[in-house]
């Protein structure tokens, strides 16, 4: 072949290759963004989906605490019916013992037959031995007499016992009730959470981590200031702090109350109880337990409130911070304690 001819045939090939690659410049040019995302577009994801989150842990906040009020309100009711049955109990055994000896009066009285009573009078010898017969059998008719009012009050106190207890239970059936909707609900939302992070969780975690930092640098200057209230005259106890501390790195768990997993007021419940005070189990209840503090009083030890209707609590440790149980997924661990949701503080 001449060398005009393969010089020719070269540049053909030269120019086939150009243009196959410049028409596969122009295909990777044309594809769409999204199929290789950017990790600003990335973390713009997980921002929107950070505020479904944010909404979704304070659903679940929701829902353990009115399982949690829930299920102090059974608590309550099933010691009052089991309290109303021992009445119940008692009355109809006082009801026994009176019915028996008032069924062997009449069988006494029965067999001695209508004139008894009269024989007995004429049988006495002297006025002395006719006063003491009277005086015996006039007590006696005042004890049947007194049997049978006893045994009326005996009846109407186990009916009004029965009735207590058929309320009461009625009423904590209820509130079953109520704590498997709540259970339900809490479930729910679980699930729809876990499919909201799945594959951005590294970046929430970012973003929580970035939020936390701002918030520690403002000193958690948010919320409200939670109430003008009077100085507190019980004194700040200190020493539950030594208690909550040991507490970090254990999990969240749903209505869980320790000691090696808690919710929120599980773990400021538990705590208390370790100084001999005993909180109940709801953060709505925890805020009625002794003294309401102002912002600029409160001390290391006192408990902060969260939510609108309250749902949540910490307790305060100082510099601006509290531990708490945070929600499903993490653990127990500090944050700012005056964030916006920010409602109040008390002292047990």
């Amino acid at each position: 072949m001449c060398p005009a001819r393969r010089e020719n045939q070269l540049s053909i090939r030269i120019r086939t290759y150009l243009a196959l690659l410049f028409a596969a410049v122009l295909v990777l040019a044309a594809m769409p963004a999204s199929a290789t995302p950017s990790k600003s577009a990335k973390m713009a994801q997980a921002r929107a989906v950070k505020a479904q989150i944010d909404r979704l842990n304070n659903q679940l906040d929701v829902a353990n605490e009115n399982y949690n009020e829930a299920a102090v309100k059974h608590r309550a009711l099933v010691a009052q019916k089991r309290a109303a049955q021992r009445r119940e109990t008692k009355a109809k055994k006082r009801i026994n013992v009176l019915s028996r000896h008032l069924g062997t009066r009449a069988s006494d009285m029965y067999r001695t037959g209508p004139l008894g009573f009269i024989d007995v009078l004429l049988g006495a010898k002297s006025f002395d031995e006719l006063a003491t017969t009277w005086d015996i059998l006039k007590e006696l008719n005042e004890d049947d007499a007194e049997a049978i009012g006893e045994m009326k009050v005996a009846k109407a106190e186990a009916a009004a016992a029965r009735k207590v207890f058929t309320t009461k239970e009625r009423a904590a059936a209820k509130q079953v009730s109520v704590m498997a909707a709540q259970t339900a609900s809490f479930k729910r939302v679980k699930a729809e959470k876990a499919s909201k992070l799945n594959g951005i969780e590294a970046e929430i975690r970012a973003l929580e981590a970035a939020e936390e930092a701002a918030a520690r640098a403002s000193s958690g200057g948010g919320g409200s200031d939670g109430g003008n209230w009077p100085n507190p005259t019980i004194p700040a106890h200190g020493s539950v702090v030594t208690y909550v501390k040991s507490r970090l790195g254990l999990p969240y768990v749903w209505a869980a109350s320790g000691p090696r997993s808690f919710d929120c007021s599980g773990l400021t419940m538990w705590a208390y109880r370790q100084i001999g005070i005993r909180l109940p189990h709801s953060s709505r209840a925890q805020i009625n337990v002794g003294q309401r503090v102002s912002r600029a009083n409160i001390q290391p030890g006192d408990l902060v409130f969260f939510g609108s209707p309250i749902h949540h609590v910490g307790m305060y440790v100082g510099g601006g911070m509290m531990i708490h149980a945070p929600h499903s997924g993490d653990v127990v661990k500090y944050a700012p304690a005056f964030r916006g949701d920010y409602v109040g503080a008390s002292r047990p």
